[in-house]
C-alpha cells in the first residue's frame, strides 16, 4: 500500500468525491477548523458543473435566496474571473448579474474551466494552511468496515494502479453514484420504489424497480464555424442510433424531434431558427436549442474576440435510457457507458452530416467539437452527466408528498412544501425526471411536475445503521421521484455543506449525528451554526413560497 505525499493516512474528515457536494463539504469542515482530505476520481473538481459539462440549473431567486453564502461566493468568483480575464463588452462588464453564456437555462452559464478556477480560489487558502489536501484521480475501490459498522478506511487506486488507504473520523460519500454506500455495505436504495411503499402519485408500479434509473447523458461542447469542415469519423454505433426509436419517443433519436417534458407533446426544435433577434448591435440566430446551454456568447464579448459562441450540448437527444449503470455487472455497466458515448457521438455526427438545416440544406459540417474546452482528450466531457444515485435508507425520507404541488393537493395538504423541524438548508426546482430505463416494465418517459420551494431535512442525511458515514450529494434520503428536485447544483452544494458542517460539529461537541437530531437543544445549536456561522438559509421567505416559479 503506497503513501501520498503530505497525507499520513488519517484525517478528521475524509470526503470521497469532488463534485459540488464534496467541495462544499470540504469547505465547511475546514472553515470550522477540521483537517480534511478531499478525493476525486477525475482530474477536475466540480462534478456536474465541470467534468460533466452541465451549466448551473438553479431556482428563480438564486441571486438572493435558495442558495448558501458560499455557493453565491462561487458564482461571484466565476463572474469576477470573466471580468479580470475576458474581453467583455462594456455593458457585460458592468452588469452585476453577468451571464457570460447569455443562456436560456440559467442566470449564470459559463465554461467549466472558469468554474475550476473559482473552486481553486475558494479552496486555496485552506490548502496553503495545511488543513485541506486534495487528491484527484483517486478511485475508491474498497472499504474496511468495523463490527460496529464504522468505516475504518477507504482504499483508493490512483492512475498508476498504486493503492492508498485513507481514514477519517467521519467519512462523507460525495461520489456521483453513491459508491461508498455499496463498498461499505450501507443500507441503500437504487432505482424506483413502488407505489405501495411510498404512496407517491407518480411512483410507477406496485413493485420496486431497482433498474428503473434516470437516463445518463454524455455531454459535449461545440462551436459553429460556417465554411469549415469539422466532421468527426462515423461512430461505430451510428447506424443503430440513426434508426433507434423508443415506444414513448415520437421519432428517431437522431432528429430535431423530441418531447415537451411537461405536457409530453411532440415538438420539433431545430438548432437555429430562420428569424434573428437583436441584442445591442449584434445579430445572432436564436432558438432554445442553440442558446439553451450556451456557455460563452459572442454577444457578451467584444466583436472579433472569438470565432463563435461556445455551446454545451445536453439536449434530450443525448439521454441514454437503454440500460442502467448501477446494480448491474461491471461488463454491463461498461457496455451502457460506451452506449451513452456512442449516442452522443452519433448525434454530433448526424448534426454535421444529415440534420435538416435552418436554411434548407443538410448538415452542419462547421460544428466543431471542443473537447479541449472540457479538459477531455476526445470530443466528449470527462464524465457522463449523472442524474440519479444510490440513496441511503435514511432516518427520514423525503417523498413527492412532502414537496409536490399535485401530490399535496391530492392529500389535501397546505399549498406549500412540508416544514421540517430539522431543516439544514433550502432549495427549489421542479420534480424533473428525465426518461428512465424502466426495469422490467420498460423505458419510461419524463416525469416533470411542479414542486414547492422546499427544505432539506437533517434526517435525510442520516443513514439508519451507520455512525460515521454521511451522504454529501444526490445520495440522501429521497425517492426516485423526489430526487428529481433535490439533484440540482445549488441543492447538492447545500447538502454537502450541511454534511461537512455536521461532521465538524460532531467532532467539536463529541456528539453523534443521531444525538444532534434527537435533542431539540442540540439541533437548534447546529442550525444556528449553519445559519449564523456559515450563511445557510434554513427557511424560505413567504414571497418565494407563494409566488411564481414553483
Amino acid at each position: 500500500m503506497s503513501s501520498v505525499s503530505g497525507v499520513d493516512g488519517t484525517t478528521d474528515v475524509l470526503v470521497v468525491g469532488g463534485g459540488l457536494g464534496g467541495v462544499a463539504a470540504a469547505l465547511a469542515a475546514v472553515t470550522l477548523g477540521r483537517r480534511v482530505v478531499l478525493t476525486e476520481e477525475s482530474p477536475w473538481l466540480g462534478g456536474q458543473l465541470t467534468t460533466q459539462a452541465v451549466p448551473p440549473d438553479e431556482n428563480p431567486w438564486v441571486e438572493r435566496e435558495g442558495s448558501t453564502r458560499t455557493y453565491r461566493q462561487l458564482r461571484e468568483r466565476v463572474r469576477a474571473y470573466y471580468r479580470r480575464n475576458y474581453p467583455l463588452t462594456d455593458a457585460a462588464r458592468e452588469d452585476a448579474l453577468l451571464n457570460p453564456g447569455d443562456a436560456v437555462v440559467g442566470r449564470l452559464a459559463h465554461e467549466p474551466r472558469v468554474a475550476i478556477a473559482a473552486i481553486d480560489e475558494l479552496l486555496a487558502p485552506w490548502v496553503s494552511r495545511g488543513l485541506l489536501t486534495v487528491l484527484t484521480e483517486h478511485d475508491p475501490i474498497r472499504c474496511e468496515v468495523g463490527r460496529d459498522g464504522r468505516v475504518e478506511a477507504v482504499i483508493f487506486a490512483d492512475r498508476s494502479g498504486d493503492q492508498v488507504s485513507l481514514s477519517g473520523r467521519y467519512v462523507l460519500d460525495a461520489t456521483e453514484l453513491g459508491d461508498l454506500l455499496e463498498l461499505a455495505g450501507v443500507d441503500h436504495v437504487i432505482g424506483a420504489e413502488s407505489h405501495a411503499e411510498t404512496g407517491e402519485p407518480h411512483a410507477r408500479t406496485d413493485r420496486a424497480e431497482p433498474l428503473d434509473q434516470q437516463a445518463i447523458s454524455w455531454c459535449f461542447a461545440m462551436e459553429y464555424q460556417p465554411g469549415q469542415d469539422h466532421t468527426i469519423d462515423r461512430p461505430a454505433q451510428y447506424d443503430h442510433w440513426r434508426t433507434a426509436v423508443s415506444d414513448f419517443w415520437p421519432g428517431p433519436q437522431l432528429s430535431w424531434v423530441d418531447i415537451n417534458p411537461v405536457n409530453l407533446k411532440q415538438r420539433e426544435q431545430p438548432m437555429f431558427a430562420t428569424d434573428r433577434t437583436w441584442l445591442g448591435e449584434a445579430a445572432r440566430p436564436i432558438t432554445s436549442r442553440w442558446a439553451f446551454r450556451r456557455i460563452r456568447s459572442n454577444a457578451t464579448m467584444r466583436p472579433g474576440s472569438f470565432p463563435s459562441d461556445l455551446v454545451a450540448v445536453n439536449w434530450p437527444q443525448l439521454d441514454y435510457w437503454a440500460g442502467p449503470i448501477v446494480g448491474v455487472s461491471d461488463e454491463e455497466r461498461k457496455r451502457h457507458l460506451e452506449g451513452a458515448r456512442q449516442l452522443s457521438l452519433s448525434f454530433l455526427h448526424w448534426m454535421q452530416t444529415e440534420a435538416p438545416r435552418h436554411d434548407g440544406g443538410t448538415g452542419y459540417p462547421g460544428l466543431k467539437p471542443r473537447g479541449d474546452a472540457l479538459g477531455s482528450p476526445d470530443h466528449l466531457a470527462l464524465r457522463p452527466y449523472i442524474r440519479e444515485s444510490r440513496r441511503i435508507r435514511a432516518q427520514f425520507t423525503v417523498t413527492e408528498d412532502h414537496v409536490g404541488v399535485e401530490a399535496r393537493a391530492l392529500a389535501r395538504r397546505s399549498n406549500r412544501s412540508e416544514e421540517f423541524h430539522d431543516s439544514v438548508g433550502i432549495g427549489s426546482y421542479r420534480i424533473d425526471l428525465h426518461p428512465s430505463c424502466g426495469g422490467q416494465a420498460g423505458p419510461r418517459t419524463y416525469v416533470d411536475v411542479a414542486s414547492y420551494p422546499f427544505q432539506i431535512p437533517l434526517g435525510a442525511l442520516l443513514p439508519k445503521h451507520t455512525t460515521n458515514l454521511l451522504p454529501a450529494g444526490k445520495n440522501i434520503g429521497t425517492t426516485h421521484i423526489s430526487n428529481g428536485c433535490y439533484r440540482l447544483h445549488p441543492v447538492e452544494w447545500n447538502i454537502g455543506e450541511a454534511a461537512g458542517a455536521l461532521a465538524a460539529h460532531c467532532l467539536e461537541q463529541r456528539l453523534t449525528p443521531d444525538q444532534v437530531r434527537a435533542d431539540p437543544v442540540r439541533l437548534v445549536e447546529f442550525q444556528h451554526l449553519l445559519s449564523d456561522g456559515l450563511g445557510v438559509n434554513l427557511a424560505w421567505h413567504a414571497k418565494a413560497l407563494y409566488g411564481r416559479g414553483s
